[in-house]
């Protein structure tokens, strides 16, 4: 199971925790493994139950915000856990989306899935679209997305766009910025392929300076963080900029 961690200020809940199940794989069903969960996204809730037993109280029952089973399509899951949080960024508000999970449980998929196809486009290259088709189609506005790419290894912060693989960075915080990252590089993006561009290059550079991979991957973070500053050009003075920033863990 994958989980996606969405913080979203806009409604009272300021994280929701989101379950995605996936299926069995050709590999559990040759070994005759059976699956021991059972998912009801009408209730929000995921059991796993012991097939040792058959009584219902050895079921273990967990609720959450919301739940998807293996027949869900990536278009769904965007709709209805992602798509409003980005449009509170939109609007000027902060929020992170966090997938966690084991191994192998769906996570590269769910934020990433297959960007040449759309029925199978992740959370990323959807939320790319999602902003700058909103851009494209506002009026009165004015943007400006910047794009950072951080990665957290071993409590020590990387910048992932900089050239300099082993420069150290320190996290600060005030009143005004919050918690951030000092002197982190930040890139100007006007396009989809422009901001796609700043991450493959960040993919890039945490490969290279990846010396075990699969044990820096499982032990790391890499945050992209896209921050969105809006001007209204005939709103109120007091209210003609703001700034929205979603985190992509």
């Amino acid at each position: 199971m994958t989980s996606v961690a969405i913080r979203q200020p806009v409604k009272n809940e300021k994280v929701q925790v989101v379950v995605r199940c996936r299926p069995m794989n050709e590999k559990e069903r040759s070994k005759g493994h059976i699956s021991v969960v059972k998912v009801y996204p009408s209730r929000g809730v995921v059991e796993i139950y012991d097939p040792k037993y058959d009584k219902l109280d050895q079921c273990k029952m967990f609720a959450f915000d919301a739940v998807y089973d293996w027949n869900c399509t990536q278009q769904e899951i965007y709709d209805e856990t992602v798509r409003p949080l980005v449009n509170a960024v939109l609007n000027g508000f902060n929020g992170t989306i966090f997938a966690y999970g084991q191994t192998g449980t769906g996570k590269t998929y769910t934020m990433e899935g297959n960007k040449t196809d759309e029925y199978a486009k992740g959370i990323i290259p959807k939320t790319f679209d999602q902003i700058f088709d909103h851009i494209s189609r506002s009026h009165n506005m004015q943007y400006l997305v910047r794009a950072s790419y951080l990665e957290i290894y071993q409590d020590e912060i990387r910048d992932l766009l900089d050239k300099n693989p082993k420069k150290k960075y320190e996290l600060r915080e005030n009143k005004e910025l919050g918690v951030y990252v000092k002197d982190v590089q930040s890139f100007v993006c006007k396009s989809v392929k422009q901001i796609e561009r700043i991450m493959a290059a960040g993919n890039q550079n945490r490969t290279i300076g990846a010396t075990d991979m699969n044990e820096r991957s499982s032990r790391s973070h890499a945050i992209f963080i896209i921050t969105v500053e809006m001007s209204d050009t005939k709103g109120p003075l007091e209210n003609r900029v703001r700034v929205g920033k979603l985190n992509l863990v």
